[in-house]
């Protein structure tokens, strides 16, 4: 019985983050509140708060579940492909992210939203974002690649051109065909990351 519990639990907790984040597609971050998503999920505001304890609470968990999303692929790991230098490395993992890209766009939405309303989640993407600059800026480390001043920069730079890239994507589709913006970026980060 405990069990069958426990799954209950974490069925109802899935379908509150599913839901949740179809009603901040469609509805907004803003706009969605804690009743829109216990209604969705068909339960209530009472179920809603023991699993997580705010509407921003459960826009980190998805923050979280999108990282988990995107890092499942690196095989190398980011930090191994930046220390590589191997411009094929690189490529690989740049067209891993752009293959990605439907995939985590609902989450992108609303982190977005969420992010220019909410300071906590705000924190949440920001936090993840600068993970991956250290990720990128550990790899140069272990390749003693460039003045170690310069290092944290020229990675921020490179996940700069990814975002932009990824935000133009997101709001136009591709202005230029994909494996041209493919190779562009992989020129942009081997400039910066590998020469």
């Amino acid at each position: 019985m405990t069990r069958l519990r426990e799954a209950q639990k974490q069925m109802t907790r899935r379908l509150l983050l599913e839901k949740g984040l179809e009603l901040f597609e469609t509805k907004g971050y803003a706009a969605t509140t804690i009743d829109d998503i216990a209604v969705s999920a068909g339960t209530t505001r009472t179920t809603f708060y023991m699993h997580f304890p705010s509407k921003a609470h459960l826009m980190r968990e998805l923050v979280t579940e999108v990282n988990e999303i995107i890092t499942s692929t690196d095989d190398p790991p980011l930090t191994t492909v930046v220390q590589s230098g191997d411009r094929a490395g690189i490529r690989a993992w740049l067209s891993r992210k752009m293959d990605q890209w439907p995939t985590i766009l609902p989450y992108v939405h609303a982190g977005e939203q969420a992010a220019g309303v909410d300071p906590e989640v705000r924190d949440a993407v920001d936090g993840w974002f600068d993970a991956t600059i250290e990720d990128m800026a550990i790899g140069l480390d272990r390749a003693d690649r460039f003045e170690p001043s310069t290092r944290r920069t020229r990675c921020a730079l490179a996940f700069g051109q990814l975002q932009f890239l990824s935000l133009r994507w997101k709001r136009l589709g591709w202005d230029a065909d994909r494996e041209t913006a493919l190779g562009l970026l992989v020129d942009g980060w081997c400039s910066l990351l590998t020469e």
